[in-house]
């Protein structure tokens, strides 16, 4: 036997009990649009070119354009299109630049939680620095948004051992962290479960453009062929679809043009098909799985 997490077991999507969501929909569709700061001279962080030695003024900057126009301009396109957007706040935005998350919360979105910066990495710490760095995060959100974020985002996607028990513990329902599954499932948790639901790390910026180099169209190009295939697969059974954006990435003028290209090839089918997709949040798509008879989703 090799070594587990022991967090789920093995299950075939084939052989799963069906349902359907909200409205006998099949096909879930949200977007994960990532809300990211970091430190300057320090730290962690995504990179345009091999950086020097610190201060890293290129990647900072280029890093620091998603928050400064990025953002304003998917935020113009979101708006144009009508669509709901998960934005995945790491903590530390709201002394930087509130304005961006007051747009989200004006929208009516849903703020996820994604660590205090990306900066950092949380499976690198001890369990009481991990507890304490979710607790930061989670007071910081609260206070500003009036309520506890329902779902989390680990900087980096990093899971310690014990990262699904703090967070459970700490009063979280959901997480994004497990790119595994196309349907939401249970992880165990040693005071309880916490549900995974499905995170992209295909049809996700960071790895497809940022570390394989896509280009802008090929990635559009990914972003419908999915969408296309998993509407296709989802009248056999019910499906979430998720799509992973960065404003310091896709904001870019070139990449922005083939974006929009791709979430209107989403949205008008959306709307041709309503009686099949959802355009919703990740916490929706829990809220919904929790209403669920027990032993539906595995």
């Amino acid at each position: 036997m090799l070594p587990s997490h022991g967090r789920y077991t093995y299950s075939p999507i084939i052989r799963r009990a069906d349902y359907r969501w909200p409205q006998n929909r099949r096909l879930a569709v949200y977007i994960a649009l990532n809300l990211e700061h970091f430190a300057f001279g320090e730290g962690l962080g995504a990179q345009l070119a091999p950086g020097g030695p610190q201060p890293d003024v290129l990647n900072y900057a280029w890093r620091d354009y998603g928050n400064r126009v990025g953002v304003w301009r998917l935020l113009d396109l979101f708006e144009d299109l009508g669509l709901p957007v998960a934005a995945l706040v790491n903590a530390t935005l709201y002394d930087y630049c509130p304005e961006v998350v007051a747009a989200f919360r004006d929208r009516g979105d849903e703020i996820v939680a994604h660590g205090r910066t990306n900066s950092e990495r949380q499976s690198t710490l001890s369990a009481a620095a991990e507890a304490q760095l979710i607790a930061d995060t989670t007071k910081t959100i609260t206070h500003y948004e009036g309520t506890p974020p329902k779902g989390w985002l680990g900087p980096w996607i990093a899971q310690s051992h014990q990262t699904p028990d703090l967070l459970q513990e700490a009063g979280y329902t959901y997480c994004l962290d497990w790119c595994c599954d196309d349907q939401p499932i249970w992880f165990k948790a040693r005071q309880g479960r916490l549900l995974a639901i499905p995170y992209p790390q295909e049809v996700n910026d960071i790895p497809a453009i940022a570390v394989r180099r896509t280009s802008a169209a090929d990635f559009a190009d990914m972003i419908i062929d999915s969408f296309d295939e998993m509407e296709e697969q989802s009248q056999q059974q019910p499906l979430v679809y998720g799509i992973s954006l960065h404003p310091y990435i896709v904001g870019q003028p070139f990449r922005l043009r083939h974006l929009r290209r791709a979430l209107k090839h989403v949205v008008q089918h959306a709307k041709l098909y309503s009686e099949d997709i959802w355009l919703t949040y990740p916490g929706a798509i829990a809220d919904y799985v929790m209403t669920l008879p027990e032993g539906t989703v595995p």
